[in-house]
């Protein structure tokens, strides 16, 4: 990944960072809180060795430099901290002792602090007062050759023991602000690494590639779709119906040689929207003035007689079944050429209805009566339904949800449908975010095409049977 790929992922999944950043002052403030003050007093020593002359002082020098550092580690040492307990009369271990002592070195000096931290203010003064006595009792009786009352090495107490009197922790804004850095850091690794693992198609451009099809459009999202998901009556001049016109056109010159007379609208997996899209694509159509069926054969989860409002208890698999004939149950729906062909009744063997002989020839009759007439069809990975439908007609659209669909699947959806020879004429991006990165960038003209759809309240539905478009002329314009 370059920078900008990393760039893109935060700017992506802001609130994942900002989260993680929430999270960890929310922490920090919360353990700061419950942080006990601690009090530190320290005390400094002064070590010199001895000397006569210069050349004798600057070996006494180096000699006390290399023994400040010993010294450091002997203030911690318990020999010291049983001392400083017996002599003190505390009633702690000496190895609380030893825990309260902070040792520092002052670099290229002589000189040695301990810094005593406590609870208490007043147990930090005395472990700190009682540490400068013994310690330098200590250091006179380490330095002391046997036979001489002379120590070798000097240490003295040039500072303190002095008490800071405020609290040396909990430091909050310290606290704070390594909260926020450590926050930043784990949300901006959660959002390049779900970026990295992030395999779901998010732009026309890979779509196009994982499928080896063209584009025919991308719909935006659009919040209203659920309560409202035909591009009728107020949804007519939205930026999402100008986006399904936009597809219907795209739809007409993928091979103006060879037009396409039957459609079948898919997709990978369910919840991608093909049903509102191939319900959307036929009024797209309709209102162009074609003469079109929208056929349910999604005969497990039929869902267009629903979006259409119309009665879908008897249909295709009735059809199919010889029950009923295709007058009596095809409905014409708006006041353009729009008709559809509700599903029917759910049968135990969905993909050996669509595969039968009686579905080839009622295709084949529909190709007389109607413009075009497009299919809505289940998904093609749980199912094999599509599958058989795609290889009798004379293409199929893939409809991909934006930022939920993967590659794999995308990719396993055309092989499928290009393993039964079926032709796939496009791709449809659909629920594309409106903003952000990769966004979907369209207008509302807002110029009042004035198409005059009905709502789906105000269709009317059908009484008795409705004889649907006679045949059409060979020399009529096809879709």
């Amino acid at each position: 990944m370059e920078l900008r790929d990393y760039l893109r992922a935060m700017r992506r999944r802001w609130w994942l960072i900002l989260t993680a950043v929430l999270g960890s002052l929310a922490l920090a403030a919360a353990v700061t809180a419950r942080m006990e003050p601690q009090y530190a007093t320290s005390v400094t020593f002064f070590v010199t060795t001895p000397t006569n002359g210069v050349a004798d002082a600057y070996q006494g020098g180096l000699f006390s430099q290399q023994r400040v550092k010993s010294y450091a580690d002997l203030l911690t040492s318990d020999r010291l901290a049983r001392d400083v307990v017996d002599y003190g009369g505390l009633f702690i271990t000496p190895d609380e002792v030893r825990a309260r002592i902070r040792p520092q070195a002052v670099a290229d000096t002589v000189m040695l602090r301990a810094t005593v931290v406590d609870g208490s203010p007043d147990m930090s003064q005395q472990i700190a007062a009682t540490l400068a006595v013994r310690f330098i009792a200590l250091v006179e009786g380490l330095e002391t050759r046997p036979g001489s009352r002379t120590p070798s090495v000097k240490v003295e107490v040039v500072g303190g023991p002095r008490l800071n009197p405020a609290p040396v922790e909990p430091r909050p804004v310290r606290n704070l602000t390594l909260a926020a850095l450590l926050g930043l850091m784990m949300g901006t690794a959660v959002a390049v690494l779900r970026e990295v693992l992030d395999t779901s198609v998010k732009s026309g451009d890979l779509l196009g590639e994982l499928s080896g099809s063209p584009v025919l459009g991308t719909v935006p999202y659009d919040g209203s779709a659920r309560k409202e998901p035909l591009i009728v009556a107020g949804g007519a001049q939205s930026v999402r119906a100008e986006a399904y016109r936009r597809v219907r056109t795209n739809l007409q010159f993928v091979d103006v040689d060879d037009p396409v007379r039957t459609i079948v609208v898919t997709s990978a997996v369910p919840g991608e929207g093909k049903s509102i899209t191939a319900s959307n694509l036929a009024i797209s159509f309709a209102e162009a003035g074609k003469r079109i069926l929208l056929m349910d054969a999604d005969l497990r989860m039929p869902r267009v007689a629903e979006y259409l409002g119309l009665e879908g208890a008897a249909g295709l698999t009735n059809v199919l079944a010889g029950q009923v004939s295709v007058t009596d149950v095809v409905q014409p729906w708006g006041r353009g050429g729009l008709w559809v062909l509700p599903s029917g009744s759910v049968p135990p063997n969905p993909s050996e209805l669509l595969g039968s002989q009686q579905m080839a020839e009622l295709l084949d009759s529909f190709r007389a009566r109607f413009d075009a007439v497009i299919l809505d069809a289940p998904p093609l990975l749980p199912v094999t339904d599509a599958a058989v439908v795609a290889g009798r007609v004379d293409g199929a659209i893939l409809v991909t949800r934006c930022g939920r669909t993967t590659r794999a699947q995308v990719g396993a959806a055309t092989d499928a449908l290009r393993a039964v020879g079926a032709r796939v004429l496009g791709c449809v991006l659909n629920m594309v975010p409106t903003k952000g990165e990769g966004s979907y960038y369209g207008y509302n003209y807002g110029y009042g095409y004035g198409y005059g759809e009905p709502s789906v309240k105000d269709i009317r539905r059908p009484r008795g049977s409705v004889q649907p478009p006679a045949p059409v002329d060979s020399t009529s314009t096809r879709v």
